[in-house]
């Protein structure tokens, strides 16, 4: 029931009982002051939201009952009752000492006036909207929040792979900032699902990382993640005993308040968790925000699964194009092997020397040591590093070739290491090399003396670290590769005249097997020849039945400067040229002749210019070259080779 001690409002009211009656019942504060702002009338809601009995107001001041109130209403009062002025449907803010939430109150204030005009009295109308303003904040902060994550989610619609990590993390910084944590990071589990293994993290400044992997440091909630359970709480210290560990983690990470931890699911398995975190004050969680928060990281999820589903792809794809270029270009160094390689399988010798040579085949072949293999030109040394190779670990995969001699100095380091597109000119797509062909092989180095001297410590850094850059590529490529090499020159003299590293030297040094030249073992020559009249019979269609015992005693006789190689060819010509059972084959002068016809000079000059190039290995140029032999300029040598149809 509603109080009044003045007896002018008690006429009033008396005289307004219904309306008194209806202020009573109010769902809103009506209360009438006088000039001094005492309080002579309160209705049973302002008492309420004063918070003090009806009786209490009456006879006080608004300061007296509330000074927080009187500072807000005092001036609007007073300008009532001295402006004769009404207020309506102000809104105002009042904070009281003791209370976190601001009060929100709509108040209209009217002069009440004597019969003669004069104003004695104000009425105040106050609406507390305090809860309503809540709701109202409430609903436009859900509004913005649902906006923020929508238009976030919306980023990843159609994202490209190569984008998706950048998104994420300026999407964390977005989360941080925008919905006040101080940090949030995304986890992986290890592929053992042992441990969680970090990938994206956003902190604000001065706020500490998390480690790149949680083994062991936080167990229970691991477990949790794995079930797919999420967690989170507002106070970690308030954790029970059996998350000891969690709460360890939180003080080391430098007194973590509040954490929560969500999973996600791709494809039915969980793949991982987001946590948010607070230091500076408890964070509540409520369940609307954890499911935005739930929502949007399954978006990242997909996005992350997108992206490593990719990379497989692309991964797998790339293995494809390196065994398919590996493919072509052991193909393609085969196919300019096969005409000059030896077509019997077999080392053939019954010799002291061959024999020593398959001994220490034998012994090095298991292993994966560098050997280098010493010789005259055309004493086999290709076939004692394909005998190497195929008693060896790596026999599964072709052997790689290479001969140095043979390749442009210009070109020679883009043959070796491979090239970029346009790393030079010419160079219009991207090729591997020759050692990354031979990656899980080996490689045969002929004829190492002759390379550049510039090219010497990049062999040696493969050798040495199994690993070497392309041309117009700094990152470096691993290789596995067995290498094997081979020189006619004396390495150890050329390393005196500084023309070869002699730290490489060393390194190729590891096994060293000289290869005997022919005229050291006479002995073998005739197994040689009647293995080649084999094989050239079955070529030719011929069959041979004897060689003359004086024929072959020239042959065992003759020095061979040449070696095989120049064996070989008489051999061959010889069976071309024979129209029986008998072979003859003919030796004059050092040079090789077959037939006992005449032939005319351009034939002579014909078959010596094949004999002087078939020694030299094809190679003109350059010292103990054809044309240094011939004692011919290149140049000269090349149009004679033409004339004549001079060929392989």
């Amino acid at each position: 029931m509603a109080l009044s001690s003045d007896p002018a409002a008690e006429f009033f009211l008396g005289k307004f009982s219904n309306l008194e009656q209806l202020f009573g019942q109010a769902q809103f504060g009506v209360s009438i002051m006088d000039c001094d702002l005492r309080y002579v009338y309160v209705n049973d809601r302002m008492a309420s939201i004063n918070a003090l009995p009806p009786k209490e107001h009456l006879g006080k001041t608004v300061r007296g009952v509330d000074p927080a109130v009187a500072m807000v209403v005092e001036p609007l009062l007073n300008r009532t009752i001295h402006e004769d002025q009404s207020f309506v449907d102000l809104e105002i803010r009042i904070s009281k000492p003791g209370e976190p939430q601001q009060r929100s109150w709509l108040i209209c204030s009217y002069p009440l006036k004597e019969s003669d005009g004069s104003v004695t009295r104000c009425g105040l109308v106050v609406q507390d909207i305090t809860e309503q303003k809540i709701r109202q904040s409430l609903q436009a902060e859900r509004l913005q929040v649902e906006a923020f994550l929508s238009n976030l989610s919306s980023a990843f619609i159609n994202v490209s792979v190569s984008d998706v990590d950048r998104k994420i993390e300026k999407g964390l910084q977005k989360v941080v900032n925008f919905l006040g944590f101080e940090r949030s990071s995304i986890w992986h589990f290890t592929p053992d699902r042992s441990s969680l293994r970090i990938t994206h993290s956003y902190a604000l400044p001065g706020v500490k990382q998390p480690p790149a992997e949680l083994m062991n440091l936080i167990p229970v909630w691991i477990d949790m993640i794995m079930v797919g359970e999420i967690f989170r709480i507002s106070d970690v210290e308030e954790l029970p005993d059996r998350f000891w560990r969690e709460k360890q983690y939180c003080r080391d990470q430098g007194g973590i308040k509040s954490i929560m931890f969500i999973p996600a699911s791709v494809g039915g398995t969980i793949v991982g968790a987001i946590t948010f975190v607070s230091y500076s004050i408890k964070k509540e969680w409520p369940d609307e925000l954890t499911q935005r928060l739930r929502l949007l990281w399954e978006i990242f999820a997909n996005a992350l699964e997108r992206k490593r589903a990719d990379q497989k792809i692309q991964n797998a794809l790339a293995e494809i194009r390196q065994l398919k270029d590996r493919l072509e270009a052991e193909n393609v160094y085969l196919r300019d092997q096969i005409d000059v390689e030896y077509k019997h399988e077999e080392i053939i010798g019954k010799s002291v020397a061959v024999r020593n040579v398959l001994q220490q085949i034998q012994q090095v072949a298991p292993t994966d040591s560098t050997v280098l293999i010493l010789g005259e030109t055309g004493t086999g040394k290709e076939l004692i590093a394909r005998a190497i190779h195929n008693a060896g670990q790596r026999k599964a995969r072709a052997m790689i070739k290479v001969n140095c001699a043979a390749l442009p100095a210009a070109l020679i380091e883009a043959e070796l290491f491979g090239h970029e597109k346009g790393a030079y000119t010419g160079a219009v797509s991207s090729q591997i090399g020759r050692f990354e062909a031979a990656n899980g092989s080996s490689i045969f180095l002929d004829e190492i003396g002759e390379l550049p001297l510039e090219l010497q410590s990049k062999l040696l850094r493969v050798i040495q670290e199994g690993q070497f850059e392309r041309l117009g590529n700094p990152k470096p490529v691993k290789v596995d590769v067995r290498v094997i090499a081979a020189t006619n020159v004396s390495l150890a003299q050329a390393v005196k005249e500084g023309k070869f590293r002699q730290d490489l030297y060393y390194r190729l040094n590891v096994f060293p097997i000289f290869v005997p030249p022919l005229r050291d073992r006479h002995e073998d020559i005739p197994l040689l020849v009647w293995a080649m009249v084999e094989e050239f019979s079955k070529v030719f269609g011929k069959t041979i039945e004897r060689i003359p015992r004086r024929n072959m005693e020239v042959m065992e006789r003759y020095s061979w400067p040449g070696n095989i190689r120049e064996l070989r060819n008489l051999v061959e010509r010889a069976m071309i040229l024979s129209n029986g059972g008998t072979l003859v084959v003919d030796i004059q002068d050092g040079s090789a002749a077959t037939a006992n016809e005449p032939m005319t000079m351009e034939a002579a000059e014909r078959n010596h210019i094949a004999l002087v190039l078939e020694m030299t290995g094809w190679r003109i140029r350059g010292k103990g070259g054809a044309a240094e032999i011939l004692d011919m300029k290149p140049t000269t040598l090349h149009s004679r080779i033409k004339k004549l149809g001079v060929s392989k």
